[in-house]
């Protein structure tokens, strides 16, 4: 057991206290890990489907840095919307991965994989730059001299123009003008930490145009607030409260039945389904998983590629 989340558990419960917690996820703070995260998305949910690039991107949860949507903008997605549940991203950061990206794909530098980064365990057919997905007369375009100038001063904050770049946290309120705009949303271990599923799910249909993609890779390990990878699991609720208390996000717990149900239920198609298996280390889990699914239980990961109906 994790005693220091535990104590910043009970420590949320004073006033003033909360703000101090969340200082940075532990997300994109690197150019080669949103270069990375952003074209394995776009690699799997083409392979499930998705054949034409998508010029409206939004992402759930960006985390430290605007990196993957800045990824997406430099491939030629003409608006990216950051949809976070408290701001953490930062503009010293976003500059610094900008750069760099922009030379990753100057380069057509290949996908990062597991030797760079080991904790992604689904692997793709090829790490080679995916120039059927990317072309060369595309990326010609999306790395101009006069494009890449207009992004950074967006990034930097020197100009605005939330049709293009669009950072809002928190991100929960849905306009009608939302409704129907976003061609791809994505989120990377974000919606294991939501609070609210059925309504995350619900304002991802409702914001994905008809035929439209959403990419979710979801962790259900701990996230280190256990020796075991499934200790969660095996918490009380009466305990599990402590872990969480007045904080505004920890980890719903909810296994990959619950993301699969409620995906089905508001009405999205799952196009692709992967899962990354481990041995359960915890013997007894608390009551309310003790019904758990057996795939379910050895799922510490998961990967589902949903589509909106056309009509």
């Amino acid at each position: 057991m994790n005693l220091r989340q535990l104590a910043y558990g009970m420590l949320s419960f004073v006033p003033g206290v909360p703000d101090s917690l969340y200082k940075g996820t532990g997300g994109t703070s690197s150019a080669e890990y949103s270069y990375c995260i952003w074209l394995r998305h776009l690699v799997l949910a083409h392979g499930a489907g998705m054949q034409a690039f998508p010029l409206t991107v939004g992402e759930l949860g960006p985390g430290d840095s605007i990196g993957v949507g800045m990824a997406a903008l430099l491939s030629g997605t003409q608006r990216y919307i950051a949809l976070d549940a408290v701001a953490h991203a930062d503009t010293a950061t976003n500059l610094r991965i900008f750069d760099a990206l922009v030379e990753l794909f100057r380069q057509r530098a290949p996908i990062p994989d597991r030797r760079q980064f080991p904790e992604i365990k689904l692997d793709l057919p090829s790490q080679a730059f995916p120039l059927k997905i990317l072309t060369t007369e595309q990326l010609h375009a999306a790395l101009s001299d006069d494009r890449i100038a207009a992004l950074r001063a967006l990034v930097s904050g020197e100009r605005r123009d939330p049709e293009v770049l669009d950072y809002r946290a928190p991100w929960d309120r849905i306009s009608d003008a939302d409704c129907a705009s976003v061609d791809f949303i994505l989120s990377n271990a974000v919606m294991e930490h939501v609070a609210d599923l059925p309504s995350a799910y619900a304002a991802m249909y409702r914001w994905l145009r008809p035929g439209g993609y959403a990419s979710n890779q979801i962790d259900f390990r701990s996230h280190s607030l256990f020796k075991a990878w499934d200790g969660h699991w095996a918490c009380p609720d009466w305990l599990w409260r402590l872990f969480v208390g007045k904080r505004p996000y920890l980890l719903n717990r909810e296994p990959f039945a619950t993301h699969r149900a409620l995906a089905a239920s508001v009405g999205l198609i799952e196009r692709r389904c992967a899962r990354i298996e481990a041995t359960p280390v915890s013997k007894r889990l608390a009551k309310r998983f003790r019904e758990m699914e057996a795939l379910d239980r050895r799922s510490c990961g998961g990967y589902v590629v949903l589509q909106k109906a056309v009509s």
